[in-house]
């Protein structure tokens, strides 16, 4: 156990015994301990005041009303709170006020779950460094923990609840959960994320209470909802939440597909592909943007439904999918950039490719949309999609050859700026001064070269700059529009020869 405790936590403990009070490391990290996992992050909990724990480590601060100091140690933060008992949770969220205790088993019983409500005892009166100098008694706890014992303040039965893979609140499950309602999804994404199962009693306590979870910031929810994504049997997550009644209020837009059946192209419902997706894309460790475009990536089928039975159709589905994955996260929080990622891939998830069928344009322009540093997560969004769908293989033939014609196309130009020619110089071949305009002809002439790529050619993009300054904004904008709209229609139909 010892091999896992940072030397500047057993600091920390052996300063706070130094100055005559208690120290145990609690919660979480406990928890993880006795896993065998390397915590992310380390709790102190203390019978000192917080005045009296900063007066110990002055590079501190306190800025809440919890009881909670966070003191740097060589680079380290660690959280060292008092013993505190939490009055009444008015708002089912934070408790309206805390009062502190001498009793360590008072503030164990506040917590939510019995494995997260363990103290590791850390025996730091046997380290009293002679020396002031924090470094070396920072080094002195790293050279006497090995020498150290360790007592487990176990008043719930955590440790037994490890051992029979349970998550189980502390005390009444009701009452835990209406203290603070993020709980309800918490004990989804524990029972997730170490791959336990929810005792009876909180299991039947979190589907009573499910609608709780309303009063909850939709950036709390945001944050348990990734972690339970990034586990590695994540579909089970996403399951356990509609199985207890969560879903319908964490993400209601997945619901939709629940029993909505597909064509001949499926074998399973829309929401069961969707969580098989996800289940691929977990099990290869694709990122949180892939993870969920996977998740999402036919949210919008129940919408685009037209028809019942093998011939089916769902068209338009991965547009309509886009904005219903956007409003989501928008809803839950993300940032804008997760969201364009996450509604980009799903936009463009369709992507038709055949080899000696679709043009060397084509990829081009999908390059575009996409963007190249992007194209990657696409095709893993296919490769779940596929699997998702029961084939057995991620990647045939055609997705081989369509990563090659990407990496052969991603020398072309693929953006306005890799013209041979920019606005500066169209303004001089042309003698207008800066305006809407120059960037109206250069759109025009990059939407010749994504057709032909050899017209990026400095002397040619001159010569039709002259040309196309003939014509007027609105001719000029019509004229890509229509161009951009032809490619729309092939690619729909294209769509359409695939599967939809």
């Amino acid at each position: 156990m010892h091999e896992v405790i940072p030397k500047e936590v057993m600091y920390v403990g052996s300063e706070l015994a130094r100055a005559g009070f208690a120290a145990y490391a609690v919660g979480g990290c406990v928890r993880d301990v006795l896993l065998g996992r390397e915590p992310n992050d380390w709790d102190v909990a203390t019978n000192a005041k917080p005045e009296e724990v900063q007066a110990v480590f002055p590079k501190s601060f306190y800025e809440n009303k919890f009881g909670t100091v966070t003191a740097f140690i060589d680079g380290m933060e660690i959280q060292i709170t008092t013993y505190r008992v939490d009055n009444a949770y008015s708002d089912k969220r934070h408790p309206d006020s805390v009062q502190y205790t001498t009793h360590l088993q008072e503030d164990l019983a506040r917590r939510d779950f019995t494995i997260n409500a363990m103290a590791l005892d850390l025996e730091t009166q046997n380290l009293k460094p002679e020396t002031q100098d924090s470094r070396s008694m920072i080094q002195d706890a790293s050279s006497k923990i090995q020498d150290l014992r360790f007592t487990i303040i176990d008043p719930f039965g955590g440790q037994k609840d490890l051992k029979e893979k349970i998550v189980r609140a502390v005390g009444n499950a009701s009452e835990r959960f209406n203290e603070d309602a993020l709980r309800l999804v918490r004990a989804v994404r524990f029972a997730t994320q170490l791959e336990f199962t929810i005792e009876e009693q909180t299991l039947v306590a979190v589907k009573e209470h499910a609608a709780l979870i309303r009063v909850v910031s939709h950036e709390r929810i945001r944050d348990e909802l990734i972690k339970i994504v990034m586990c590695k049997n994540a579909a089970d997550g996403i399951d356990l939440l509609r199985q207890v009644g969560l879903l319908h209020f964490v993400l209601p837009e997945l619901l939709d597909g629940y029993h909505v059946s597909q064509n001949k192209h499926h074998i399973f419902d829309v929401y069961e592909h969707n969580l098989k997706s996800l289940r691929y894309a977990a099990e290869q460790g694709f990122s949180f943007t892939v993870r969920f475009a996977a998740l999402l990536h036919d949210v919008g089928k129940p919408k685009a439904k037209q028809g019942e039975g093998p011939n089916a159709t769902f068209y338009n589905h991965d547009m309509i999918g886009a904005r219903i994955a956007a409003q989501a996260m928008s809803r839950l929080k993300f940032s804008n950039k997760e969201i364009e990622d996450v509604a980009r891939l799903i936009r463009y998830h369709l992507f038709y490719y055949n080899v000696d069928e679709v043009t060397a344009s084509s990829v081009r322009r999908l390059v575009r949309n996409v963007g190249l540093e992007n194209m990657d997560d696409l095709v893993n969004v296919r490769f779940a999609d596929r699997i998702g769908s029961g084939v057995p293989k991620a990647e045939p033939y055609k997705l081989r050859h369509f990563r090659y014609m990407v990496e052969k196309v991603s020398k072309d130009p693929i953006s306005v700026k890799m013209l041979k020619i920019d606005g500066n110089e169209v303004m001089r071949i042309l003698g207008i001064a800066p305006g809407p305009k120059v960037g109206v002809i250069l759109n025009a002439l990059f939407s010749e070269v994504l057709d032909d790529p050899q017209k990026n050619d400095k002397d040619y993009l001159e010569a039709r700059a002259v040309v196309l300054d003939k014509f007027s904004i609105s001719e000029l904008s019509e004229m890509i529009k229509k161009g951009e709209e032809k490619v729309k229609l092939l690619e729909e139909e294209e769509q359409r020869k695939f599967r939809v």
